[in-house]
């Protein structure tokens, strides 16, 4: 953008001589460096995506499980595997995945 605006007061004779050559240079020279900062600044992480990514997360209890009921994670219901049970509304722990059935215990 700061490119663009620099060409423009070059183009319309704002700014003139060796002016106009150094403020051309140096904002093609900052927008370039600001195009590859953010480029390396975005893939610095790698996404994270599937149910595997839960694993360790601590979350509520929606419906009981004694040992099978259902926990809320990220605002999605999830079915899930207590052994020692865990009441409504009680925080437990995700500890592994078994298909689409996340196995939990009391955090």
């Amino acid at each position: 953008m700061t490119f663009w605006i620099a060409l423009a007061l070059v183009v319309f004779g704002v700014v003139q001589g060796w002016w106009a050559l150094a403020l051309i240079i140096g904002t093609g020279v900052f927008e370039a460096s600001q195009t590859v900062w953010w480029m390396r600044r975005s893939q610095r992480r790698t996404v994270q995506v599937g149910a595997e990514t839960l694993i360790g997360r601590v979350v509520e209890v929606a419906d009981e499980c004694r040992p099978n009921g259902r926990i809320r994670v990220q605002g999605e219901l999830w079915k899930a595997h207590c052994p020692e049970g865990a009441a409504r509304g009680e925080q437990v722990r995700v500890t592994g995945l078994e298909g689409l059935t996340l196995e939990v215990t009391r955090a």
